[in-house]
C-alpha cells in the first residue's frame, strides 16, 4: 500500500463514535476497479464521509460522492459524460449475524447495512459506491448519430404485419 492509501485507512467504528468527517477529490484514474469500467479514466470524484450513530445506537457513515466519468453508450459504442450524484446511508455491525440483527431493527430499505472493520480503507468505499451508481446499461438519452439507429427501426416491421396479412 502506497502512503495515500495508508492515509485513508480508518477505524470505522471509532469514526462513527466520534462523529468524525474526511473528504476529498480522487482522479477516476486512481480508483482500478471504476476505471475499468469507464470509456476513458479522465474526471475525478468529489467525496465525503461523516460518521455518527442512528437513532437506535448503531454506528452510522454517510456517504456521498459525485463527480462526471465517461462510460461508453451501449448503443451507440461512443463514450460520454455519466454524472454520478450519490448519497447512501450505511448502518455498522460487527460481524454478519450483527449486520442482520441491525437490518432487521431498523427494517429500512433505502439503508444498507455492512460489516465494518477497525482498518477500514475509505477509498474501497468511495469506488464501490461510485461502481454502484453506475448503470447497468449506460446509454445516451439521444445518441449524437441516431441517424443509423432511425433507419433499422422504420426499416423493421412488426410481426403483427404479417397477422394482417393473412386475416385478409
Amino acid at each position: 500500500m502506497n502512503a495515500a492509501t495508508n492515509a485513508q485507512l480508518i477505524d470505522a467504528f471509532e469514526f462513527c463514535r466520534t462523529g468524525s468527517t474526511r473528504d476529498g477529490l480522487t482522479p477516476v484514474a486512481e480508483m482500478e476497479r471504476l476505471a475499468r469500467d469507464c470509456a476513458a479514466s479522465t474526471g475525478e470524484l468529489s467525496w465525503s464521509v461523516a460518521g455518527g450513530t442512528s437513532k437506535h445506537g448503531f454506528p452510522r457513515m454517510d456517504v456521498t460522492v459525485a463527480g462526471t466519468v465517461q462510460l461508453e453508450c451501449q448503443r451507440c459504442l461512443q463514450p460520454f459524460a455519466y454524472a454520478i450524484d450519490s448519497a447512501t446511508v450505511l448502518m455498522l455491525g460487527e460481524d454478519d449475524a450483527k449486520a442482520d440483527e441491525i437490518e432487521e431493527v431498523i427494517d429500512d430499505e433505502s439503508i444498507d447495512v455492512i460489516v465494518g472493520t477497525r482498518s477500514m480503507n475509505l477509498m474501497d468505499l468511495i469506488e464501490d459506491e461510485a461502481l454502484l451508481a453506475l448503470p447497468q446499461a449506460p446509454k445516451h438519452d439521444v445518441c449524437p448519430d441516431g441517424s443509423s439507429l432511425d433507419v433499422l427501426a422504420s426499416d423493421r416491421k412488426s410481426p403483427f404485419d404479417a397477422l394482417k396479412a393473412l386475416k385478409k
